[in-house]
């Protein structure tokens, strides 16, 4: 399976003040604010740039994350995502190994419905090991969901 890192998923309780934290010390860059609704799951989120390397901060309002934040705390880190060139291969890659792929509510997922709210198609491997979770993302999907988020200027969080 051809894997390429993308980011970390990282859980905030208060997404602005976090924007304005990593745009502060480090100068990041910020995307504008995006929002994922599906199957009782509710975030909002924001790309932080730090030159090519970059992660997500997400603040859940419900679901399995704002659970996880109220258990955890902030700051947890608790998915590790990956881009890869075609989504339908790694899908039946991981079949062929035995392993179901799985939607955000650790739901089993069907390889006719990889689309997410976010118009990536994206697939998580079922949770093994606790709280943490990886992410299979289609990579030119990825990208140009990325270019989009920074396309507008954000709104000033300063």
């Amino acid at each position: 399976m051809k894997l390429k890192f993308s980011h970390v998923d990282v859980l905030v309780e208060d997404l602005e003040e976090a924007c304005r934290y990593y745009a502060r010390v480090f100068s990041a860059r910020i995307s504008k604010t995006l929002d994922w609704q599906r199957d009782g799951l509710h975030v909002r989120y924001a790309i932080v740039m730090f030159g090519a390397k970059r992660l997500m901060l997400v603040q859940p309002f419900t679901g399995n994350l704002k659970a996880l934040m109220d258990s955890n705390g902030e700051g947890t880190i608790y998915r590790h995502c990956y881009s890869t060139p075609d989504i339908e291969a790694a899908y039946d890659e991981l079949i062929d190994a035995g392993v179901q792929p799985e939607n955000e509510n650790g739901k089993p997922l069907s390889r006719d419905n990889l689309q997410s709210p976010s118009g990536t198609r994206i697939i998580w491997l079922p949770k093994r090991f606790g709280h943490f979770s990886i992410e299979l993302l289609e990579e030119k999907e990825l990208e140009a969901f990325i270019k989009d988020a920074f396309a507008e200027e954000p709104a000033q969080i300063f």
